[in-house]
């Protein structure tokens, strides 16, 4: 076997090489070496293959946070994930810094019910520290049947570590929701959670039906999207600009090299945007986000968004196993980067409350005093005023949803002026 491996390495050196081929020969020949000493002196009897396989596991995540090895049991996980139900958090988490952080919570997971935020970082689950972990050996762990419990131990900025306990339930996303905005009728609120294969033909119907209503702004809420397919991130684009570099990844073998074009059939390119942001929009947000500001638009407003904007493939080794390996990264119109950097809003907002003022004694115009009265009554009394409208983006709270609405409103105005 080992005589097939060395013919191997040399088959490999020939058909590569772009240093010497003796220097990689040398470098080929030290790792045959280090591998004969574990297997003649190492304190536990241990073969080639398992040595190998372990070799691996260390090389790919020291490439790059996202390029791992992907033995049996965590290529039949990937697989599982693909299909889009899974038992599971509701979290998409990924290296950043090099430890184990929350990118994003899923909309109306157990992660998301539990409090989980962008940013967290998990320091152990169950008992297990996440430190020196790979990212694939975290996932694993936190998958796992319907119903089961895990416990993760949270670090979050300015707080002491706590642990949240979460129940596993099927992770089933609806990538696209659509509301009206609270005191804003001229507005329809758009909530991308996930850029899933849905994503164009849903925003598409929504913004036509927008249209109907005779809505004159949309505001696109991409906070804590942690990304998925680029050819949705590009459609989304699509509807609204109508020319010019939408997105491009590079790579260093040619064929990773795409440039993706806007079409001007179907643009909706006079409504105006807003387009809301933070540091869990990843990835197909980021390229969203950064498609709208390179073109001029869309306002982006938020939070440096997270900064991932490399690609990565899934390359098969054999049937049973496979390795994740950047290949490319992607690049916004202008031929900037997010790799690392981010998006950066037009309108930087951190998030904050947007407390009420509920003094009674405050000035209240005639007609609107009794209306006022009746409902602080039936506050006093345990009633509701009224059932709460579903269809109604609550504003109050979320001071970035406020500022959005705020600058779209200016912008409509602007927009009927200009005409």
């Amino acid at each position: 076997m080992r005589k097939l491996f060395i013919a191997f390495i040399l088959l490999f050196s020939i058909t590569y090489a772009k240093e010497s081929q003796q220097t990689r020969l040398q470098a080929y020949e030290k790792f045959v070496k280090v591998v004969n000493m574990i297997e003649a002196y190492y304190v536990d009897d241990i073969n080639t293959t398992t040595i190998i396989n372990k070799a691996l596991k260390g090389l790919l995540p020291n490439l790059d946070a996202h390029s791992s090895y992907l033995d049996k049991k965590a290529y039949k996980e990937l697989k599982i994930q693909t299909n889009g139900e899974f038992g599971g958090l509701g979290i998409v988490v990924g290296m950043k810094n090099g430890v184990l952080t929350v990118i994003s919570p899923i909309d109306d997971t157990p992660a998301y019910k539990a409090g989980l935020k962008a940013g967290d970082i998990i320091l152990k689950i169950n008992d297990k520290a996440t430190i020196d972990m790979t990212l694939d050996e975290a996932v694993n762990l936190m998958r796992g049947k319907p119903g089961t419990k895990i416990t993760l131990t949270i670090v979050r900025k300015g707080q002491k570590p706590f642990k949240v306990i979460i129940t596993r339930a099927i992770i089933k996303v609806k990538s696209v929701k659509a509301k009206d905005l609270e005191n804003y009728p001229e507005i329809k609120y758009i909530r991308i959670s996930n850029f899933d294969k849905n994503v164009v033909s849903s925003l598409k119907k929504i913004v036509q039906e927008a249209k109907k209503e005779g809505k004159k702004g949309i505001i696109i809420d991409l906070r804590n999207n942690p990304g998925g397919l680029l050819n949705q991130a590009v459609g989304t684009l699509d509807l609204f600009i109508d020319n010019g570099v939408l997105v491009s990844q590079k790579g260093r073998v040619k064929s990773e090299n795409e440039t993706y074009y806007a079409h001007s059939a179907g643009t909706y390119k006079n409504i105006p945007i807003v387009v809301l942001v933070n540091n869990g929009s990843a990835s197909a947000s980021e390229i969203v986000a950064g498609g709208f500001q390179d073109h001029k638009r869309a306002v982006i407003v938020g939070e440096t968004t997270f900064g991932k904007g490399s690609v990565q493939a899934i390359l098969p080794v054999n049937k049973e196993e496979a390795i994740r390996l950047t290949v490319a990264r992607y690049y916004l119109p202008s031929g900037r980067t997010i790799q690392a950097k981010g998006v950066t809003p037009d309108i930087i907002v951190h998030p904050a409350e947007v407390k009420e003022i509920n003094d009674t004694t405050a000035t209240i115009k005639e007609a609107n005093l009794k209306a006022h009265l009746k409902a602080e009554l039936e506050k006093i009394d345990g009633k509701k005023t009224k059932k709460e409208d579903k269809n109604i983006q609550k504003i109050n709270g979320d001071l970035q949803l406020l500022t959005g609405a705020n600058i779209l409103k200016a912008l409509i105005i602007a927009n009927q002026h200009s005409k």
